[in-house]
């Protein structure tokens, strides 16, 4: 019996009981191998000492004190360290305590400078199919996970969604990546015009995609085009780094390999490595001034804002990320795990595609590699495959809804900065045994 509102109400979870760099117990002491960081979270594994002294360190000091009041220390060099590496012209950080947070105050942060500026007219967002934005409900208008809008969608603000950059699945026969990149910044440009102009707040895209398609890598040269459109229009940029962020792709923000400057970016999950509900929203200076010039206010706020404990561990993560050359590591190392991944599914029957940047990578599966087709949803493979997996003691991200938010399945793998090329090899292993032995018990002819 549990009282606890658990995500599935016909199963209780195996209980957590302790953690340790790449592994977690259980109560019967099953250890399981983290190849998912949980979602994308843990960027230096669990229990790692500086990080606990620091969190220790600040509940020493003070441990909560609301932002309409008081602001902290831990606060203060968070976003100094924040701007320090941010994208040119950032200039302030907002703190909040999570993803979906982190996006709903982007979307409201937009639309209160066009008010500010005396655009009110501006009131529509555009993004994109086969994205997640978060759970709240500005995050999920915003957002393409059809299976996780579908049931609010009467609650929902109307918000218009173009394509993803998919070229595994979109790109014309013939079309090079550059023509792909410039004929979706087109259907952006399109979508603009479509609504009036000046009645646009926002493009929102996650740099990376993340869990709903299973890491999409934008093809070269997408999103200056899309920055080209934004701009010509005086629509601003909001990208969603949530997932793909804090050094998980690379680099500690995932546009720097994209080689343009959004107007608002969201972070969480890698920023504070899972130690404390953490996440932010970064503002270009205009926005900033615009407020400051105008309300004098942010119209916003929740009550665990710059939470201090949370700040000081952000501030702690993203400290040891530098001192261990930690970014550099995921570079090189998921060049390597690439290549690894690519070595153990590149000819398995049922891997259509491979891709991934840094330590995010998906494989999505598919019937059959030709012609793509992928399984029958009511398999619901990727429950399987995760259910296969822990057993095997082995922890991913499976998600199905892949292609259309109802057919395809792929796996996401996001492992801690810290991981070894050992480990690396464990994940691939694990995961290629898991895959077949959850292939092998389909019904007849399933997986033919």
């Amino acid at each position: 019996m549990t009282h606890v509102f658990h995500r599935h109400l016909r199963s209780v979870p195996p209980v957590a009981v302790s953690a340790k760099g790449m592994l977690i117990r259980d109560e019967p002491g099953k250890e399981y191998l983290d190849a998912s960081g949980g979602a994308a979270v843990s960027s230096l594994g669990h229990g790692h000492p500086d990080v606990l002294a620091a969190m220790h360190a600040q509940i020493d000091k003070i441990a909560y004190a609301h932002s309409a009041f008081f602001t902290t220390d831990a606060a203060e060099e968070l976003a100094d360290t924040l701007i320090a590496g941010a994208p040119e012209g950032m200039s302030h950080v907002y703190l909040v305590s999570g993803g979906s947070e982190a996006m709903e105050a982007a979307l409201k942060m937009a639309r209160q400078y066009f008010v500010e500026i005396g655009q009110p007219q501006r009131s529509h967002f555009i993004a994109r199919r086969q994205s997640y934005h978060g759970n709240t409900l500005g995050a999920l208008a915003v957002g393409g996970n059809a299976w996780r809008r579908a049931p609010f969608a009467p609650l929902l603000v109307p918000a218009t969604h173009v394509a993803p950059c998919y070229p595994y699945r979109e790109k014309h026969a013939g079309e090079s990546d550059a023509q792909y990149g410039l004929r979706l910044a087109a259907e952006l440009e399109a979508a603009i015009l479509a609504q009036g102009a000046d009645r646009v707040i926002a493009f929102v895209a996650e740099t990376v995609g993340g869990a709903t398609a299973g890491v999409l890598v934008p093809v070269p040269g997408y999103f200056r085009a899309v920055r080209e459109v934004c701009d010509r229009y005086g629509v601003l940029l909001i990208l969603d780094e949530v997932m793909c962020g804090m050094g998980r792709t690379g680099t500690l923000y995932a546009s720097e390999q994209e080689g343009i400057v959004p107007d608002i970016v969201a972070i969480a999950k890698g920023l504070g490595g899972g130690y404390q509900p953490v996440g932010a929203v970064l503002a270009q200076r205009k926005i900033v001034d615009a407020m400051s010039r105008g309300s004098g206010f942010f119209q916003h706020g929740h009550t665990y804002l710059g939470h201090p404990v949370a700040c000081a561990a952000a501030l702690a993560v993203q400290r040891v990320i530098q001192r261990d050359g930690l970014l550099d590591k995921v570079k090189s190392g998921g060049e390597a795990f690439g290549s690894l991944l690519r070595e153990t599914f590149g000819a398995h029957p049922h891997a259509g595609d491979i891709r991934g940047r840094g330590f995010f990578w998906g494989i999505e599966l598919v019937k059959d590699r030709d012609s793509k087709t992928p399984f029958d949803p009511k398999l619901q493979l990727h429950a399987r495959i995760k259910k296969t997996a822990m057993a095997n003691g082995l922890l991913c991200y499976p998600f199905g809804g892949t292609v259309d938010g109802r057919s395809g399945d792929h796996v996401l793998l996001a492992p801690p900065y810290i991981a070894t090329a050992q480990d690396l090899g464990l994940i691939a292993g694990r995961l290629r045994a898991s895959l077949d032995e959850v292939l092998a018990a389909l019904p007849a002819g399933q997986a033919a």
